[in-house]
């Protein structure tokens, strides 16, 4: 194979004038965790939510609860991206839609929505999962306590659902900041862009990619190291990584 490499590429200005490569692509990185983190918070909260609903005695509840995570579920994640960042603010009124159009760092915001959303769907499944996995007998002795449905889900099956997802919880994460790389089609600029933009700059493909793909290894592996030992802290005995 007649290519030459070249790993001081990294350590050459790039043409942006923003410093080295190394430094494009570090950007790029912060980016990554920067809309992942986001995304992640979204996907938690909205997740939670739906994950309740599911498991709800209420077939209302129920059913949006099923219909919420059918729909994020099963669209692709692109098209996903393509219809908030491309179709919604044609779909809104005039001024709604210049404002989305218009908006500082859409980008990022969409991708960080989008990503949110669509990984919404996952927790929700995992927590309802989760809370169906308790035994009856906690729901029903809080019940004979006196608490609320709300103080139920908040004081007893909650607290012990999340403890019981959170090994796969912790895949989700790392899904999570992996699909990022999807927003690099509506113009975010995090890691996979940064190295795309490099390759183009100096036409050092093998290097820009090697160099990404480290990088989020490296991410992944703190990530899993950390959720592991708070696995081992919060590990309920007789249930998943219990003793």
């Amino acid at each position: 194979m007649n290519y030459h490499w070249n790993w001081q590429i990294f350590f050459e200005p790039n043409p942006t004038g923003s410093g080295t490569y190394l430094d494009m692509l570090l950007s790029g990185l912060a980016l990554t965790i920067k809309t992942a983190l986001t995304a992640w918070i979204i996907a938690l909260v909205f997740g939670s939510v739906v994950g309740v609903l599911r498991t709800l005695p209420s077939k209302v509840a129920g059913w949006i609860g099923f219909a919420y995570v059918e729909f994020f579920r099963n669209m692709p994640l692109l098209v996903q991206l393509f219809l908030w960042f491309f179709v919604l603010p044609e779909l809104l009124p005039r001024a709604a839609g210049l404002w989305l159009k218009q908006m500082p760092n859409a980008p990022f915001w969409t991708a960080s929505i989008g990503v949110g959303l669509f990984m919404s769907a996952r927790v929700a499944v995992q927590l309802a999962a989760g809370i169906a996995a308790l035994p009856r007998g906690q729901k029903q002795a809080a019940t004979a306590l006196g608490l609320t449905t709300a103080q139920t889900y908040r004081y007893v099956l909650l607290p012990m659902a999340y403890r019981i997802i959170l090994p796969p919880l912790t895949s989700e994460f790392l899904n999570t900041v992996k699909n990022t790389a999807v927003a690099i089609t509506i113009g975010l600029i995090e890691l996979t862009g940064q190295a795309r933009a490099m390759q183009e700059f100096s036409f050092q493909v093998f290097e820009a990619f090697t160099a990404a793909t480290i990088m989020y290894l490296l991410v992944n592996i703190v990530v899993v190291t950390g959720m592991r030992f708070l696995e081992r802290k919060v590990a309920i005995p007789g249930y998943i990584a219990g003793k």
